[in-house]
């Protein structure tokens, strides 16, 4: 492995996450911060440390010229963008390699090709991994938009094609609704991501969310199995665990073979996620997208398989071949990781920033607890409200959420209001415990069993 040294152009737990495997590794670490993270825990525990903006996201994470500017004054081997941010962005990892820089994660060709989503949609087609009923490519004629929804039958949703992370997604019921809904999209979609190109896909009904993780250094790629993150809010993840529930054996391995095909395709280097809707009427799988970075929700992976995730990406990025074969991944148990947010959900989540008066993280075999807050810490209003995340391992899921349930009971967070609740009540849930949920089942849940619980508290 060539790599000594490594900046990372990110902030929050994800920073922690790599500088710790960074230095697990020997390497030197550089934290690119803006102002509003000077004191923080990252910039704490890295070994330099290079201020690259104001709070303000767009003048700093977001400021390509500003990151690669400190990744050469750091005079460092590799940059790692964490997620978010400028993770997916072509032109960033173009700027990196263009400046003598490694970038820790696949080639700006593959990152362009599947981030836009009509595009890898097609070639996850030609892989031969099922995709969603759809349109083939983008549409920008109204007309011809609705023919094709039309045929597909509706609900459909409307899709930017330069999305993600649960964004730039309409669900429409009928030809009218589509007819008031598609010039908006695309109009919202230019605005978001520069891009107003739209696609059309079927809604599959109370599908399941899994994903694969795959590893690929270039010459080979391998999968770490699955993970389920159904349970959404607003298209954005609450609770991730792996493996999926209940998933039968033969469709587990088409699944996963399918992930690797794609991955083989571009001839992937680095971690990422292929993304699924899964029919469990049907045992039926549909590609979603790729995410071409580190999840947040990774560590349940490395949990049940052993593999630092990370430290693989850094290693991969250095030069190294992939260090595990196909048949050295083993699923061993279970595990559940819960986000731990700066939000009020019984106030409709309010984002709540504010300073960490008191931190206790419960200890244990099996229990992880990824954060960037200390006692003292001021949760700044400029970000993303994730605080934390925590991960617990069990023999099997029914351990697991014993031991979650433990584990949440355990952990404490003081000053501000947090999502511990919300994941306490999950982690209690019968239709949780039986694994009946689906991408549609939190919003729901939210409104009647979660409000009734906040009903009783308050009435007790």
């Amino acid at each position: 492995m060539t790599l000594r040294s490594v900046l990372i152009a990110n902030r929050g737990e994800i920073a922690v996450r790599i500088i710790r495997a960074a230095k697990a590794l020997g390497l030197r670490t550089v934290l690119a911060h803006s102002i509003a993270d000077k004191e923080s825990l990252a910039a704490q525990l890295a070994d330099e440390t290079v201020e690259i903006g104001p709070p303000a996201a767009k003048k700093s994470y977001l400021n390509i010229e500003a990151v690669v500017n400190a990744a050469k004054s750091a005079k460092v081997d590799a940059v790692h963008p964490g997620y978010g941010f400028l993770a997916e962005n072509a032109e960033f990892a173009e700027a990196v390699t263009a400046a003598g820089i490694v970038f820790v994660g696949p080639s700006a060709e593959a990152i362009r090709l599947l981030g836009d989503k009509v595009m890898a949609r097609q070639v996850a087609a030609l892989a031969g991994v099922p995709t969603v009923p759809g349109s083939d490519g983008r549409v920008t004629d109204l007309d011809a938009a609705i023919t094709i929804a039309n045929s597909i039958g509706y609900p459909v949703m409307i899709k930017a094609a330069a999305g993600g992370g649960g964004r730039g997604i309409r669900i429409v019921g009928d030809a009218e609704e589509f007819a008031r809904q598609f010039p908006q999209a695309s109009s919202e979609a230019a605005a978001a991501f520069g891009d107003g190109g739209l696609y059309i896909e079927k809604v599959i009904e109370r599908a399941r969310h899994v994903e694969v993780q795959i590893l690929g250094d270039g010459h080979d790629v391998v999968h770490c199995y699955e993970r389920e993150c159904s349970l959404q809010r607003r298209r954005q993840k609450v609770w991730e665990e792996a493996p999926a529930v209940g998933l039968p054996d033969d469709v587990r391995q088409r699944l996963c073979a399918s992930a690797v095909a794609l991955g083989r395709a571009v001839g992937y280097s680095g971690a990422g996620t292929v993304e699924y809707l899964y029919d469990d009427a049907t045992s039926a799988f549909y590609f979603i997208e790729v995410n071409t970075r580190i999840q947040v929700e990774h560590p349940v992976t490395e949990m049940i398989t052993g593999i630092d995730l990370v430290q693989e990406m850094l290693t991969i990025a250095g030069g190294a071949r992939l260090s595990v074969a196909q048949d050295d991944i083993r699923i061993q148990g279970h595990a559940i990781e819960c986000r731990i947010n700066a939000e009020d959900p019984h106030k409709g989540f309010m984002p709540a920033p504010g300073t960490i008066e008191r931190l206790v993280v419960p200890d244990g075999e099996g229990i992880r607890f990824d954060t960037l807050l200390f006692e003292g810490y001021a949760v700044p209003p400029f970000y993303d409200s994730l605080l934390g995340k925590l991960i617990v391992r069990g023999a099997d899921r029914a351990d697991c959420l014993a031991r979650l349930r433990t584990a949440l009971d355990g952990l404490v967070i003081t000053g501000i209001p947090t999502t511990i609740p919300l994941h306490a009540a999950l982690a209690r849930d019968a239709s949780v415990a039986d694994g009946r949920t689906h991408t549609r089942f939190l919003e729901p849940w939210l409104e009647t069993d979660f409000a009734q619980l906040a009903r009783a508290r308050e009435d007790a």
